[in-house]
């Protein structure tokens, strides 16, 4: 088939993407090592934590029951985030890019296939935490029923913005932009409410959180854990603000895409 005549969305192209980095992954056991290392360690740091906050009474002793929760959906954002930029960066790393681009896959395809192996890298590292958690420290994550799909959702939604957006930063500026792949995620931590209630924080900065979608998320876990109350509201709001986010995301990288074949830095993928 030649590019004149290829469909212009092929779920084929995205299947031979997703198959290419599955491949890659499953072929390395450390790559599959790292990706339930990290979680496991955090998740076994802050479930002692909670094990020992707990022993307090009252309602320090209920909040500390949130800790788990909150780590566990934390790895959702981060490792879904970084699921897709490490697959974005091998291409980079493999000096593939420039090839993919003079290919038939379109650029949303790109997208969907790294959207794809975002949650098969997240499905690898994040489940079987989930499951030593609950015989451990007592947390079963999959309890929150329906409510957990909604937290699911939203934060895979952010965490596919934000690194779409780190991918057009590298595509335009090259691989010494890399970084922001494991540091955005962190350096928007404390404005999402992750470990605490947004009511904590200086009235000043309450507006700034707000504006993050996954805060949302995390005080409607704390609303289900502490006052046993699906708050659909909040999961509402913070769907609508994805889609801003995504749609901004989308554009930003597009026109960072189409910069970089200006600029000519498709090719040359160094530092």
């Amino acid at each position: 088939m030649t590019l004149a005549t290829s469909p212009s969305f092929s779920p084929a192209r995205i299947g031979a993407m997703v198959m290419r980095h599955w491949y890659v992954l499953r072929s390395s056991w450390p790559r599959l090592l790292e990706l339930v290392y990290w979680p496991a360690v955090q998740m076994l740091t802050w479930g002692f934590l909670q094990v020992y906050v707990g022993q307090a009474s009252g309602r320090v002793a209920l909040a500390a029951g949130t800790f788990l929760g909150a780590v566990l959906l934390w790895d959702i954002l981060f490792r879904g985030g970084l699921g897709f930029s490490i697959s974005f960066l091998e291409e980079m790393w493999a000096r593939n890019v420039g090839n993919l681009m003079m290919s038939p896959l379109r650029p949303a395809e790109f997208i969907a296939s790294l959207a794809i192996m975002s949650v098969i890298r997240l499905v690898i590292g994040v489940v079987p935490v989930t499951l030593i958690a609950w015989p451990l420290f007592g947390f079963n994550l999959w309890s929150m029923g329906l409510p957990l799909a909604a937290f699911f959702a939203n934060l895979i939604l952010t965490s596919w913005a934000l690194s779409l957006m780190v991918s057009g930063l590298i595509l335009r500026n090259g691989l010494g932009a890399e970084g922001l792949a494991w540091t955005l995620m962190f350096i928007l931590m404390p404005l999402c409410a992750v470990y605490y209630p947004v009511s904590i924080m200086p009235e000043w900065l309450q507006w700034a959180a707000w504006t993050m979608p996954p805060t949302y998320v995390f005080e409607g876990m704390r609303a289900l854990l502490l006052d046993h109350q699906f708050r659909g509201d909040l999961m509402l709001i913070s769907f609508v603000l994805n889609l801003l986010l995504f749609a901004v995301a989308v554009v930003v990288y597009l026109y960072l895409l189409e910069r970089s074949r200006v600029a000519g830095s498709l090719l040359g993928s160094g530092e």
